[in-house]
Parts: structure tokens; C-alpha cells; sequence
């Protein structure tokens, strides 16, 4: 599994996302690749993030931004 983690230069929430990635992969019993990327909003721009953090796992976004529902 490859876990791709994207966030702003100004997201303050990067302990949190790790501690969660390494709990939920530790309760899974599950290996993973995983990265961390600060990105500018220029290049965010560019790959299509919408949010931060923003978080891919096997290449798709967990929490996708153009999907309806309760938000």
C-alpha cells in the first residue's frame, strides 16, 4: 500500500496525520509507503489538491472534494 500525504506550507495538523496514519495502519496489522509532502499553493494548484492535508492511498484521495453529500 503507498500512502501519500499532501500539505500546505501553513497546515498545522502534521503530528496529528502521522499519529493517526501510524495507529490506523498499527490496528490494521498493515504495511504501507508512506510520505509527507508540504506543497505551495501553486502546486497544489497544479495536482489537483484541493484540501490540507490531503491524503492518497493507492493514488486516490480519501476525502475527495467534488463529492456531494453532507459536507
Amino acid at each position: 500500500m503507498k500512502i501519500e500525504c499532501y500539505l500546505s506550507q501553513a497546515c498545522m495538523s502534521e503530528e496529528e496525520l502521522v499519529r493517526n496514519i501510524r495507529q490506523a495502519l498499527s490496528l490494521e496489522g498493515v504495511e504501507a509507503d508512506v510520505s509527507f509532502r508540504r506543497v505551495t499553493d501553486d502546486d497544489a494548484r497544479h495536482m489537483g489538491i484541493k484540501g490540507s492535508p490531503t491524503v492518497l492511498i493507492n493514488g486516490a484521495d480519501i476525502a475527495p472534494s467534488d463529492v456531494n453529500g453532507a459536507t
